[in-house]
């Protein structure tokens, strides 16, 4: 019989601060119980279906009509870590005992040997938010052409460069260079990010959707086991990317949640010659409205997807298998612009194949995967 499964990670859903979240500076998060206590009509009608309510002991949840194939679970990061690979690669399997480099600025001496590989210079060398340093220094980006280099407590190099006045071709090959070099001077870095942009000082500048991820390449997954066994492995958004490619049969990438979600149906509703694992990242959680601390925002974009998600569900075959999670929090009313060290909430949905044992941890959602295809 051939098998189908999915698993959709929402970027940065959490569900409440994880048991170490005060050595994180994180004590309160508490995402999703955060948004729906300042919304108290926020509409998630089919995620509280699944047992959202239950999750976070919600009275909301005593008149919702659940649907009796699925099974909802807490999970707690077993890594060190909050950032978006961490948690993706732990999905997976790959626990992380040793946290990614994170800095404030990166040492000089490897700031001068990126410039002498790649002929230019680089402003910034920072930590700071995305959208502020380009209001800092756009203007002075568009006048040097010296693209703007910086970070944020999370494990990454961002390169920003706008689209016309660098080109997008040139800051990806400037991006490759940048995780060779990382890579060859032995920095952790989880992932090099190209983060284009158009704009000008009069009117302002602002991100495109032609971001690219370059990530540290993980040992073998689940992906790569699935793969090596005849699964074919689709990636959907950045997936490709926080993998590396490693494992990966097939990439989508997207620049929305509205993007991922279109080609999550023409996937799940398309056939296939052989057993399929689809795996998809909905980022604009994150990246839209939890790092800019937007939870009217956040909450519309929550509204968004469970409206997508009441008519997805009725797709789902009996044989079929469908895990909804996270990879960390971001919680939008908490302090800062980074994100929230905070569990996650997870739905498993299928009528044939159920899990015997609770989950707890989030490599536990890759273990049942690999069982669901009958992998040893």
């Amino acid at each position: 019989m051939q098998k189908k499964a999915l698993l959709i990670v929402l970027d940065s859903v959490g569900c409440g601060d994880a048991p170490d979240a005060p050595e994180y500076g994180d004590a309160g998060a508490n995402t999703l119980g955060h948004l729906l206590e300042e919304y108290s009509e926020l509409k998630l009608e089919n995620l509280f279906r699944l047992g959202l309510g239950r999750l976070l002991d919600l009275e909301r949840q005593d008149k919702v009509n659940f649907i009796n194939s699925s099974d909802c679970y807490r999970l707690t990061e077993s890594s060190v870590g909050k950032d978006t690979t961490t948690g993706h690669w732990e999905l997976m399997g790959q626990v992380i005992d040793e946290g990614f480099y994170t800095c404030d600025k990166f040492p000089a001496c490897l700031v001068a040997k990126l410039e002498a590989r790649v002929g230019i210079g680089f402003i910034g060398n920072r930590a700071s938010s995305g959208t502020v340093i380009l209001e800092e220094m756009g203007t002075e980006h568009v006048r040097t052409g010296h693209p703007i280099l910086y970070t944020s407590a999370d494990s990454v190099m961002q390169i920003a460069a706008h689209e016309e006045v660098f080109g997008l071709a040139e800051l990806y090959k400037v991006c490759e260079e940048a995780r060779k070099l990382l890579d060859e001077e032995g920095f952790r870095v989880g992932r090099v990010i190209a983060r284009p942009f158009i704009g000008n000082t009069k009117d302002g500048f602002k991100r495109t959707g032609n971001r690219h991820d370059y990530s540290l390449m993980p040992d073998a997954t689940v992906l790569n086991r699935l793969e090596s066994n005849g699964v074919k492995v689709t990636g959907v958004g950045k997936i490709s990317d926080i993998f590396a490619g490693s494992g990966i049969s097939k990439s989508y990438p997207t620049k929305s949640n509205r993007e991922g979600m279109q080609k999550i149906d023409e996937l799940w509703r398309g056939g296939t010659d052989g057993d399929e694992f689809i795996f998809a990242n909905l980022v604009d959680f994150d990246s839209l409205f939890g790092h800019r601390r937007d939870p009217k925002g956040y909450a519309a974009c929550l509204e968004e997807f469970d409206k997508w998600l009441g008519s997805f569900l009725t797709t789902i075959e009996t044989s079929s298998l469908v895990i909804i999670t996270a990879d960390h929090g971001n919680d939008p009313f908490h302090t800062g612009t980074d994100h929230t060290r905070e569990q996650v909430p997870c739905f498993v949905i299928s009528k044939d194949f159920r899990p015997e044992e609770q989950f707890s941890v989030f490599s536990d959602v890759g273990k049942f995967i690999e069982k669901y295809f009958s992998l040893k």
